[in-house]
């Protein structure tokens, strides 16, 4: 399940708002929730498709509460013991500075991606352990278009790639298991001990053939 599935199952545009996700939740949740219909099997795994698309998308989208706080300490900071002009003196007109690559985020905006990050590598943890490949590789492609810059999570969606073509080599698949053990590589082309193991993954896959 991808991210766009996630929004179509909510009913939802793409790039929905946290409080839009939250409420289309629970008015699905309430419709198909087993309690309401319990001898209705489909109507059981849309309720169980709702709250992993919603699970998924909660950790990609964040809190407006949590954004507009960010705005209001930026905003608060760039304007304190600022002087007023008077009508005896002008403000000194500047032409703005573009913004310099490389400058650093704000603290508060760093503690957000932070809690993020790991949030989500906890709950991948979880779809490896429960060989949710899809939705595992789904969540830390999602997680690593946030954080482009990150090792750690280019790392995590590598070994993701690599545990899925894994399971498809053992499912016969051999084609597609070829397809995402190279996306692996890709991902993370300097982790040594990764090559090693995809080495091996390729090795079984020239053997079957």
């Amino acid at each position: 399940m991808d991210l766009g599935d996630c929004y179509r199952l909510l009913g939802l545009r793409s790039g929905a708002s946290f409080a839009d996700i939250k409420a289309s939740y629970r008015r699905l949740a309430q419709q198909y929730h087993p309690d309401i219909n319990p001898d209705d099997n489909k109507a059981k795994d849309k309720f169980i498709a709702l709250t992993e698309a919603y699970k998924l998308l909660l950790t990609v989208v964040l809190p407006e509460e949590e954004t507009a706080a960010h705005k209001d300490r930026v905003s608060t900071s760039s304007g304190r013991d600022r002087p007023k002009a008077t009508h005896r003196e002008k403000t000194p007109s500047t032409k703005a500075q573009p913004q310099q690559p490389g400058t650093p985020k704000p603290p508060n905006l760093v503690e957000i991606e932070q809690r993020l990050k790991w949030k989500t590598y906890e709950q991948l943890q979880r779809f490896l352990q429960e060989r949710r490949f899809p939705q595992a590789i789904a969540l830390a492609e999602a997680l690593s278009d946030r954080l482009s810059g990150d090792a750690e999570v280019r790392q995590w969606l590598a070994v993701a790639y690599q545990l899925w073509g894994r399971a498809l080599i053992s499912e016969n698949q051999l084609l597609k298991a070829r397809i995402y053990l190279k996306k692996a590589l890709k991902t993370d082309p300097h982790n040594k001990s990764l090559w090693y193991e995809v080495q091996r993954d390729f090795e079984r896959l020239e053997q079957i053939f």
